[in-house]
């Protein structure tokens, strides 16, 4: 339900609702590298899923324009980017740790901002800076899987342009949400998303079908809480806080996901992952500040 900008302090409830945003994405990493599926079906069933409980929710509302041509298009093409995005990143949580992954996935905001710069709008000093400081907590993260495997290194790169996608996927859909609703564009993408993924699918023989109860039920969970409660909430909050606030929110996603993995998949990174995440932190944290001052 949209929901307007209040002015002042945010209300306890806004906060509240943040907070189940983070733990939403925060358990879908770990989700994810739990599944016994395919990395490329589950990123099939996640988008395919919550665009059909979208498309259920919208039938339901009132009526809302068709889009036009232009607009189709570039929902569609959000949809790949989307598609792109999650078919790099869930395979990289099956390469890498779910804390090196899911830092290196959060650069988005860095990717972003280069993209911004490349259509013309300027990027603060500060923002640079920030870039500067993000990339090299990536370079720390990354030099420690370059000791451990080529598949470790491989996850950390799949990562790494996940985020590219994402932030390639937020550029369209910015331009497009500024005439379409959110439901139109959210059931247009998601359905994009879903059938590019299928298509990847069917190409390289990943099985769609024949899981076990358990996976369906973390596929559900997986769909749940990064799907519909992660994003849709953060989505939401948009109206009532501004875009840079959301985006440093959601940077807790980084450490959410290593303590949910360390705790339920027992994975422990070597120190030195968790300095480098740290830096990453620091410097896309500093990439958003810049961006809200501009």
């Amino acid at each position: 339900m949209p929901v307007g900008s209040t002015g002042g302090a945010l209300p306890p409830a806004e906060w509240a609702l943040l907070a189940v945003a983070v733990v939403g994405i925060s358990l879908a990493a770990p989700l994810a590298a739990a599944a016994a599926a395919p990395p490329l079906a589950l990123a099939f069933w996640r988008n395919a899923a919550a665009g059909v409980i979208v498309l259920g929710r919208r039938g339901v509302g009132r009526a809302r324009r068709r889009p036009g041509r232009s607009d189709l298009l570039h929902c569609v093409l959000a949809g790949v980017f989307l598609a792109a995005h999650f078919g790099l990143w869930i395979p990289s949580l099956t390469m890498t740790s779910v804390a090196t992954s899911t830092a290196l996935m959060c650069t988005t905001p860095l990717w972003a901002g280069l993209i911004a710069r490349a259509r013309g709008r300027s990027v603060p000093t500060a923002g640079w800076v920030g870039m500067l400081v993000a990339l090299a907590g990536v370079l720390v993260v990354s030099s420690v899987d370059v000791g451990v495997s080529a598949r470790a290194l491989t996850g950390d790169a799949l990562a790494l342009a996940s985020g590219v996608c994402l932030a390639a996927y937020l550029s369209v859909g910015e331009h497009v949400r500024q005439r379409l609703d959110t439901e139109t564009y959210t059931v247009i993408c998601y359905a994009s998303a879903a059938a590019a993924l299928l298509a990847v699918c069917l190409l390289t023989g990943s099985d769609l079908v024949g899981y076990s109860a358990g996976t369906w039920m973390t596929l559900a969970a997986l769909t749940l809480a990064g799907q519909l409660l992660g994003h849709s909430l953060l989505n939401r909050s948009l109206g009532v806080v501004s875009g840079a606030t959301v985006a440093a929110v959601s940077l807790l996603e980084v450490p959410g996901a290593a303590l949910s993995a360390g705790l339920w998949l027992g994975q422990t990174p070597p120190l030195q992952t968790y300095v480098g995440v740290l830096v990453v932190l620091v410097g896309v944290f500093v990439v958003v500040r810049a961006d809200a001052a501009a």
